[in-house]
C-alpha cells in the first residue's frame, strides 16, 4: 500500500473534522439539541457502515472472543466520544473545542507505549510539542479563547472526549491488524448505537423535522455523512497501517484546514504569522510520522 494514500486518507478525515466545529456548532441547540444529534449521527452512520458492507460484498465474519472488545471500542470510539463531544460543543466555543482536541496526542503517546508497546522517542516527543504549539499560536490568534466558568463544564466534556477516543485508538489497532477495516467499524458503530440510543432518544424526536431550514438540514447531512461515514471509514482504515500515534498527530491538521476554510469563503486572511504556525505543525506531523532509520512503517501488500 502507497504509504501517501495513507496519509491522504488522514489529511482528508481531518480536513472533514476541521470544518465539522462550526458546522454541527451552528445547528446547536436551536435546532437540535447535542444528544439528537448524536442520535441521527450514530444510528444512520449504523446503517451506513452496513450497508456499505453489503453493497462490497463484505461477508468477514469475527470471532466471537473479539466482541467484548469491539463493544468496548464502540463505547469509547462512538458512544462515550460523540456524547461527550457534542454536549461539550454545545457549551463552549468551536476555539476552546478545537484547542483542547489537540492534547490528543499527548494523552496517547503513554497510553500506546504501555498498550502497544509503542516506542516514546525524543523525534516523536518534538514533534509532538511542534505541533501543539502550533495549533495553540494558530488558534489563539485566529480568535479570543474563552475562560468563562459557564463553559468549563463543556471544555471538560471535551478533554474527556479527547481521552476516550485517544483509549478508543490504542484498544481498536490490534482488532485492525486481524479484520478489515469495513468490518471493524460496521461492528463499533453498531455497539456504539446500542448505547446511544436510550441518550438521544427524546432529543431526536423532539425535532421539528418539517420546519427545519435548508442550510440546517445541510448541516446535519454533512456531519452524517462526512464526519461520521467517511471520516471514520478513513482514519480506520489507516489505522490498519499506521500507528495510533501518528493518526492522533493528525488530529493538529484541523485548525490549519478550518483556517484555510474560513480564508477560501472570505470569513478570515492568511497573514505570515498563521503561515509560520501551521509550519510548526506540518513539522510536527512530519517527525511522528518519518519513519525512524531502518525502521520502516509496515505497510500491508493486501488491500482493505
Amino acid at each position: 500500500m502507497n504509504k501517501w494514500k495513507i496519509h491522504g486518507a488522514l489529511a482528508a478525515a481531518n480536513l472533514i473534522y476541521g470544518a465539522n466545529y462550526s458546522i454541527a456548532k451552528a445547528v446547536m441547540p436551536e435546532y437540535i439539541r447535542p444528544f439528537g444529534f448524536i442520535f441521527a449521527r450514530v444510528v444512520f452512520g449504523t446503517m451506513l457502515f452496513w450497508l456499505f458492507n453489503v453493497l462490497i460484498r463484505n461477508g468477514e465474519k469475527v470471532e466471537r472472543k473479539d466482541l467484548p472488545l469491539l463493544a468496548l471500542c464502540g463505547l469509547l470510539g462512538v458512544a462515550a466520544n460523540q456524547l461527550l463531544f457534542f454536549s461539550g460543543l454545545n457549551l463552549t466555543s468551536p476555539i476552546n473545542a478545537s484547542l483542547i482536541t489537540t492534547i490528543m496526542p499527548l494523552i496517547l503517546l503513554p497510553i500506546a507505549a504501555v498498550q502497544l508497546k509503542e516506542r516514546i522517542t525524543a523525534r516523536k516527543v518534538t514533534g509532538v510539542i511542534l505541533g501543539l504549539s502550533g495549533a495553540a499560536l494558530l488558534i489563539s490568534n485566529k480568535n479570543t479563547i474563552s475562560l468563562q466558568n459557564s463553559q468549563l463544564a463543556g471544555d471538560l466534556m471535551i478533554f474527556l472526549n479527547a481521552t476516550a477516543f485517544s483509549f478508543y485508538l490504542v484498544l481498536v489497532k490490534p482488532l485492525m491488524q486481524k479484520y478489515k477495516a469495513q468490518t471493524v467499524i460496521k461492528w463499533v458503530f453498531f455497539f456504539g448505537m446500542i448505547v446511544v440510543v436510550p441518550f438521544g432518544w427524546e432529543d431526536f424526536m423532539a425535532v421539528s423535522w418539517g420546519q427545519l431550514p435548508a442550510n440546517a438540514w445541510m448541516a446535519i447531512l454533512y456531519v452524517v455523512l462526512f464526519t461520521t461515514f467517511f471520516a471514520y471509514l478513513l482514519n480506520t482504515w489507516a489505522l490498519k497501517y499506521m500507528s495510533s500515534s501518528v493518526v492522533a498527530i493528525y488530529a493538529y491538521m484541523q485548525p490549519v484546514f478550518a483556517t484555510m476554510i474560513a480564508v477560501w469563503i472570505g470569513q478570515d486572511s492568511f497573514t505570515l504569522e498563521k503561515s509560520m504556525y501551521s509550519l510548526l505543525i506540518f513539522a510536527g506531523v512530519y517527525l511522528v510520522t518519518r519513519p525512524a532509520g531502518a525502521q520502516k512503517i509496515a505497510l500491508r501488500k493486501n488491500d482493505v
